[in-house]
């Protein structure tokens, strides 16, 4: 997993208000901007003695502080709420496009870095928070995807040339145990080699190929899915898990074949490891 390098007071700032949504970032440079200039606009105590001195010292530097800091804090806060406002922009233009374009293959002209903002974004039309954590081209954790207190870590692979080995699952898997997170996820634009497939069964993994995710985003019913290997009972296809929506299990998860209405076949969501916990 790369490193994070150390950053500044103003780039962390930038980082926090473009990690956020741009109305944050905007209502906190607000909030900043009107606290700082209270402080600049207070006047600085006359000192009549060693100990007023001190004092006066330390209120000086803050007044400085506050004087410059009213402009350029808000200012870098700003700039942040519009890195998240264009960020958000090509989430979805990105997802629309992998949604709506006719190449089977909506991946092949993506970036590395594109392939995460599309895969955040897919996982935000689910309904998840979502918080982007890669700092280089295999940051291991790439996504943190949070359903109220359950976290799962989400790692995306843009590959083609060859298929996601053991070890990568295998990493995560390791982290997801140390960070105590309730699951994770490989997402790849690929396929997963068959020991991979096996480290996954029966653990708190989800490994998910480019033809399910495709077949995912493309899937135009509320209920799309993130799911293990899941077969149709009577035809082989694959499933999608989805929610019932009348019936006595109305509000219930079942997986149902991606061939409806012209297959009908459905599984028991309780069938599968790992199932309940990603939902439409």
């Amino acid at each position: 997993m790369a490193r994070r390098k150390k950053t500044s007071l103003l780039e962390d700032l930038f980082n926090i208000a473009a990690a956020l949504p741009w109305w944050v970032g905007v209502t906190l440079a607000a909030v900043v901007f009107w606290y700082l200039d209270s402080l600049a606009a207070q006047p600085v105590p006359v000192a009549t003695n060693a100990e007023q001195v001190l004092s006066g010292v330390k209120y000086q530097a803050l007044h400085v502080f506050a004087l410059y800091g009213r402009i350029i804090l808000p200012v870098v806060l700003l700039f942040g709420a519009v890195a998240s406002f264009i960020a958000r922009r090509k989430r979805v233009k990105l997802l629309a496009t992998a949604r709506n374009t006719e190449f089977s293959d909506p991946f092949s002209t993506l970036s590395w870095h594109d392939f995460e903002l599309l895969v955040g974004q897919y996982f935000r039309e689910l309904g998840y928070s979502v918080s982007e954590t890669s700092f280089g081209a295999d940051g291991g954790v790439d996504l943190r995807v949070k359903d109220g207190a359950e976290t799962y870590l989400v790692q995306c692979k843009l590959w083609k040339a060859s298929k996601v080995p053991v070890t990568v699952v295998r990493e995560l898997y390791g982290v997801m145990m140390a960070e105590g997170a309730s699951g994770a996820i490989v997402v790849t634009s690929g396929e997963f080699t068959p020991d991979a497939k096996r480290f996954a069964e029966g653990k708190s993994i989800v490994l998910v190929d480019g033809r399910l995710l495709v077949n995912s985003i493309r899937n135009k019913e509320p209920g799309s899915e993130l799911k293990a290997d899941i077969r149709c009972p009577l035809c082989g296809s694959d499933m999608l898990l989805r929610k019932a929506k009348k019936g006595p299990n109305t509000g219930n998860f079942f997986y149902g074949c991606t061939r409806y209405p012209g297959c009908k076949g459905v599984r028991d969501a309780a069938e599968t490891q790992f199932n309940a916990q990603i939902r439409a």
